[in-house]
């Protein structure tokens, strides 16, 4: 049997989480993925349990952070009008 960590998903979720406002966070669009649900979704469950997590779980990035972080991350789309604005950063 292996018990060697599955590289790729360590790499993938490495690769996932940012430094933005000083702080390590995953953009909600990765977060989805990593729970393998839509991104609309995962909005929607956090904000039906907003009560579970604490205050400074999560954030909306500025529009200027938004154009950085799709400029620096090449996982992501650099012109989509409808998964960008959305962007949450949530703390990792």
């Amino acid at each position: 049997m292996n018990n060697k960590p599955n590289l790729l998903s360590i790499e993938i979720i490495e690769r996932s989480i940012l430094l933005v406002r000083g702080q390590k966070v995953m953009i909600d669009t990765d977060l989805a993925k990593l729970y393998g649900v839509p991104t609309k979704r995962l909005n929607e469950q956090v904000k039906r349990n907003l009560q579970r997590f604490p205050l400074d779980f999560m954030f909306q990035l500025t529009n200027e952070e938004k154009e950085e972080v799709v400029a620096n991350c090449d996982h992501l789309p650099s012109h989509s009008p409808i998964r960008i604005p959305d962007k949450t950063g949530f703390m990792v």
